[in-house]
């Protein structure tokens, strides 16, 4: 994110749990649809979906940041982002539980992730803001998808 101006996000929940990401990553949003299962990728791989021509590896993103897995539901989306990684762009469709809302944050807000008392890995963590009723943890997507998983999404888009 830049270090100037508001902070702008898309907000969704998995489970009890509050996240957002930067709206500048999200292409679009869909409704769940079952993904095609490719075998041979890891539990967080759904597989495959269709969007607009295009095979987008599609991630239970509950199941790649150590979230237990659920069944979708009809709140079930698919936030269809666009990951910037160092030499390429990387198209996902990341499953959450339910899309919550845009929402603007002032930048002095933003606090750095802290190292304990938290479920994920602080390095997958851009930031956080505290609100009335908890926080939104803003994920830093591009760092839970830099390492060789990302060859292997690749990969599997390529497959298609």
């Amino acid at each position: 994110m830049s270090a100037v101006g508001p902070v702008q996000v898309v907000t969704f929940g998995l489970g009890d749990e509050v996240f957002a990401v930067p709206v500048t990553m999200v292409r679009e949003i869909l409704d769940y649809t079952p993904a095609f299962r490719v075998p041979g990728g890891p539990d967080w791989m759904l597989g495959l979906t269709d969007v607009r021509g295009q095979g987008v590896p599609m991630v239970d993103l509950r199941t790649r940041l150590g979230l237990s897995p659920v069944d979708p539901t009809l709140a079930t989306r698919v936030l269809i982002v666009d990951v910037a990684l160092p030499d390429r762009t990387l198209a996902l469709g990341l499953v959450v539980d339910r899309v919550i809302a845009v929402a603007t944050f002032e930048r002095d807000r933003l606090e750095s992730a802290p190292d304990v008392g938290m479920r994920w890995r602080s390095d997958y963590i851009e930031g956080v803001v505290r609100e009335a009723d908890g926080f939104v943890v803003i994920i830093d997507v591009a760092h839970v998808f830099a390492t060789d998983e990302a060859a292997d999404i690749t990969a599997l888009a390529h497959a298609a």
